[in-house]
C-alpha cells in the first residue's frame, strides 16, 4: 500500500499552511485575494456565481489520466476542508517533491474550494435561498447544485472528494475518543450493495485510515452508510463517480479546528497520492474494521452528586458584531450514563 510518511506530511503542512486563513468562519472575501498567487501553476477560473451573485471559483492542475474532483464548503459553516485545500495548493506551488510530482503526473485535479459562498458569508449550512445543497442533488433547485453537476459531467472524474465538518457530539464507537476524522463510501441504493464503485471508494479510504492510525490511533470513525436518496455523495456514487466523504470532526480542545485541519490535509493528500500510485482499487474489507461513529459527547456537562441532576450544554455559533461567537446553550434532554463532556464541571452539592 502506497503511504506517505507522517514526517513528510508534518513537515510540509508546517511549512505550507496558509496562515491568512484561521478559524471556523471563512468567507469568500477571505480567499478572494489568494487565487492570484496560484495562477502561475493552476488554471484558475470563475465557473459561476451563487444565488446572491458571489463568485465561485475552480482551480485545475495536473496532466494525468486519473481525474479527481474535490469540493468544499457545500455547507457554508463547514470550512475545515477549505482551509486544508489552500494548504495543499501552497504545497503544489512551493514544493517539488517526488510525492507531489507523481500526483500531478498521474492525475488531473479540479478543486472547487467554496461551493456555497452565500452560506459562508453568514455562517449557515444552507445557501442564499435556504437550500441545503447536500440534499439538492436530485431536484437541483439551487444554482450551486446545477453548477456542481455541470462541472461533474463535463470533467467526468474517476474519484470525487466531498469535504464536510461534523458536530462535536461524535465519538469513535466503543471509545471515549472524539471522531476527529470520519470517512464514508456512500451507498448507491437502499440495500447498500457493494458495487465496483463503492469498493474502489472503500479502498482509497482504507489507505487514508491506515495513515491516520499512525498518528491519531482510534480517533477515526466511519459515518453511517444509510442511503439518502437526495444526497450529493449517494447520487454521485450512483451515477458512477466514486465519491469519498471526509468529515472533519473535533480534536480535544480544538474548537477552531486547526488540528482537524491538519488531519484533513493529511487525509486528502494521502488519498490523492494513493490514487496516483494505484492501478487496481479492489482491497476493501478492512474498511469495515473502521469503527462506526457514535454520539456520546456534549461540549460541557455539569456533574452533581445526584447524577439525575446532571446538565449538558452545547456551543451554538452565531455572528454578532461581525464576529463569530460561541455561546453555551442548555440541552433539553436527560443525560444517559454513557454521555461524556468534552469539558466537565463537578459540583460538590446539588443546587436543586
Amino acid at each position: 500500500m502506497s503511504l506517505l510518511s507522517i514526517e513528510f506530511l508534518e513537515t510540509i503542512f508546517t511549512e505550507q499552511k496558509e496562515s491568512s486563513l484561521f478559524g471556523k468562519w471563512i468567507r469568500f472575501e477571505d480567499i478572494r485575494n489568494l487565487f492570484e498567487k496560484y495562477q502561475s501553476l493552476f488554471e484558475v477560473t470563475q465557473i459561476g456565481t451563487s444565488e446572491q451573485e458571489r463568485p465561485i471559483y475552480q482551480l485545475k492542475i495536473g496532466s494525468g489520466e486519473k481525474k479527481i474532483l474535490l469540493w468544499s464548503q457545500m455547507h457554508g459553516n463547514e470550512s475545515t476542508g477549505t482551509r486544508a485545500l489552500f494548504d495543499l495548493f501552497n504545497c503544489f506551488i512551493n514544493i517539488k517533491s517526488n510525492n507531489l510530482q507523481s500526483i500531478l503526473r498521474e492525475c488531473t485535479l479540479v478543486f472547487i474550494p467554496m461551493l456555497n459562498p452565500d452560506g459562508a458569508e453568514v455562517y449557515t449550512r444552507v445557501n442564499g435561498n435556504n437550500i441545503d445543497l447536500n440534499r439538492d442533488a436530485v431536484d437541483r433547485k439551487a444554482k450551486e447544485s446545477k453548477l456542481l453537476r455541470t462541472i461533474l459531467e463535463g470533467f467526468n472524474p474517476e474519484f470525487c472528494f466531498n469535504l464536510h465538518d461534523q458536530r462535536t457530539i461524535f465519538n469513535v464507537e466503543n471509545t471515549n475518543n472524539p471522531a476527529t476524522i470520519s470517512f464514508l463510501a456512500p451507498s448507491e441504493e437502499e440495500t447498500r450493495m457493494l458495487t465496483k464503485g463503492r469498493i474502489a471508494t472503500m479502498n482509497v479510504i482504507v489507505a487514508m485510515n491506515t495513515m491516520l492510525q499512525n498518528i491519531i490511533p482510534n480517533c477515526v470513525g466511519r459515518y453511517t452508510d444509510e442511503f439518502y436518496p437526495t444526497a450529493t455523495g449517494d447520487n454521485f456514487q450512483k451515477l458512477g463517480y466514486n465519491t469519498i466523504l471526509i468529515e472533519s470532526g473535533h480534536f480535544p480542545n480544538d474548537y477552531v479546528r486547526e488540528e482537524s485541519r491538519k488531519y484533513t490535509f493529511f487525509s486528502i493528500l494521502q488519498g490523492l497520492y494513493y490514487i496516483a500510485k494505484t492501478s487496481e482499487f479492489k482491497t476493501y474489507k478492512t474498511y469495515f474494521n473502521i469503527p462506526n461513529n457514535d454520539k456520546v459527547f456534549y461540549d460541557v456537562i455539569h456533574r452533581y452528586p445526584n447524577s439525575e441532576n446532571d446538565v449538558a450544554y452545547q456551543y451554538q455559533n452565531e455572528i454578532k458584531d461581525n464576529k463569530l461567537i460561541a455561546k453555551l446553550v442548555k440541552v433539553d434532554e436527560k443525560l444517559k450514563k454513557t454521555n461524556i463532556g468534552h469539558h466537565e464541571i463537578v459540583f460538590e452539592k446539588d443546587f436543586f
